[in-house]
């Protein structure tokens, strides 16, 4: 009888310090959960008073993690409901071009329900003032953590013990220079400058797609420009017009491209209607509203983005479509472009920029325009299932891909291994400047002196090295550095 009533005042005993023990856990949890709630709210009304110092490198790199960490909302009392549509511009140090976008988003109807970020790889006081000075919308800046500018004498920066761009691999084994082992599909070593801005764009999209706190929920498409775009002021209705069309008509559609390169070409015709396509680096690369579920299928592709040798984020993300993102990418395409592309300097070219003329371009083709802008309703032509794509505009690249894939046999070629014909020209399509055809002569001769002996040989050999195969499309080089994968690689980890 004792025992059956310990054994009862036992259970009653644990019983109840079960229920305390759950009881004390879920007010310690909802206490946690408040504290965070408290300390991100904290972290966003204080993030102002963090002011970015420019005083030297070690200042910046603590200013870019505060900044990227406190993530400061500028305007968010003065618009305090949740964006509809999300725009991120890419920023490097093109101020005049900044200057003119800024412009063009404060001309955009219902901008005020939009929350737009600045992502920096190039910080300087006039850049973020002129940011600072908007208060047509909210607006959030975050700052590229590996920029050049930040490591300008090691990795990501130029690092003096790298190889110089040209040297050979053998040459380099024997200078002993840190990246011998790893130049690119040319044989050049790389660039900084060159791979910063693919580093950027895939940090970028990590960041603002895991890291930003006010976008926790936010389900709808994230835009993406760069400081050289300027959008036309129904930008923002036309892109939600876009959206709702992709739920009804093109549930597989992968990608808004709300701009196209066209400029405003036959505008008034092609105003309302849109078509679907294959996504094309050249065509599509601008303007594009990026979902979380794409977003996530390029990063079950993070190691193949990052290791794949191509300076250009989007000539890599063309080289995704279809392989290691097994669906080629499929894109709602505006036949109207609401993005313009305004920069005749950048990347490729650094000489005679005249963003003056660009904006008189804009006025006069936007004057044009203005009657067609706002329609009623879209159109959509849907060209059907999409394929894998080539997509470049060097002929001979072009002639490349349709050895072996249209043209079913691959093409074999004789070759002439001591060569009859000499490339002279230092200047082309990609290099405008420092033409010396002088020198291109004198090399002509210096290389023919020593030829003269071996001219008109009486009788020609042959290798036959066996049958050809189809070669994949060549790519543009610049990212053959272990370094820059494995930075890339890690972003994703790192954030």
């Amino acid at each position: 009888m004792r025992f059956r009533l310990l054994k009862k005042n036992f259970i009653a005993f644990l019983v109840i310090l079960i229920v305390f023990i759950m009881l004390f856990y879920t007010i310690r949890r909802t206490k946690d959960e408040t504290n965070v709630e408290v300390t991100e709210k904290e972290v966003s009304q204080t993030a102002i008073m963090v002011k970015f110092d420019y005083g030297t490198i070690e200042n910046m790199r603590k200013s870019v993690y505060d900044s990227n960490y406190r993530q400061f909302i500028q305007n968010r009392d003065k618009f305090p409901l949740d964006p509809e549509v999300v725009v991120v511009v890419q920023v490097h140090n093109r101020p005049a071009y900044l200057k003119m976008l800024i412009q063009s988003l404060e001309k955009v109807t219902g901008i005020q329900n939009t929350l737009v970020i600045f992502s920096h790889d190039y910080f300087s006081e006039e850049i973020s003032d002129m940011v600072k000075g908007i208060g047509f919308c909210k607006v959030l800046q975050i700052y590229f953590p590996y920029s050049i500018q930040l490591y300008p004498n090691e990795f990501p920066g130029q690092d003096p013990e790298d190889c110089p761009r040209d040297i050979s691999k053998e040459d380099a084994v024997k200078k002993g220079c840190s990246n011998a082992e790893h130049p690119d599909s040319y044989g050049h070593y790389r660039e900084a400058s060159i791979t910063q801005t693919k580093h950027h764009w895939w940090w970028k999209l990590h960041f603002v797609f895991e890291r930003v706190r006010v976008l926790r929920g936010y389900n709808g498409f994230v835009v993406v420009i760069e400081e050289d775009n300027y959008l036309l002021p129904d930008f923002h209705e036309y892109f939600k017009s876009m959206a709702e069309l992709r739920k009804t008509k093109c549930g597989d559609c992968d990608i808004l491209a709300v701009g196209n390169h066209d400029g405003l070409s036959g505008f008034h015709e092609l105003s309302s209607k849109t078509e679907t396509a294959g996504w094309l680096s050249t065509k599509h690369n601008i303007g594009m509203g990026i979902s979380r579920e794409l977003y996530y299928k390029l990063m079950g592709c993070n190691h193949a983005f990052c290791t794949y040798d191509d300076y250009n984020w989007d000539w890599t993300l063309q080289s995704l479509s279809g392989t290691c993102i097994s669906k080629p990418l499929k894109v709602l395409v505006a036949l109207g472009s609401r993005v313009l592309h305004t920069g005749d300097c950048g990347l490729h070219q650094k000489e005679d920029c005249q963003p003056e003329k660009a904006q008189e371009r804009v006025d006069e083709v936007l004057k044009e325009a203005q009657m067609a802008l706002f329609p009623p309703a879209l159109t959509l032509t849907d060209l059907g299932p999409v394929e894998h794509t080539y997509d470049d505009y060097n002929w001979d690249w072009t002639l490349q891909s349709l050895s072996g894939t249209f043209i079913s046999k691959p093409l074999k070629v004789l070759v002439a291994l001591g060569s009859r014909v000499l490339h002279t020209g230092d200047c082309g399509l990609h290099q405008k400047e420092d033409c010396r055809p002088e020198k291109a002569q004198e090399r002509v001769d210096e290389v023919l002196k020593e030829a003269q002996t071996a001219l008109f040989p009486p009788a020609l050999t042959l290798t036959d090295l066996g049958p050809v195969e189809h070669q994949p499309h060549m790519k543009n080089g610049g990212w053959g550095d272990v370094r820059d994968h494995t930075l890339c690689i890690n972003y994703a980890a790192r954030l």
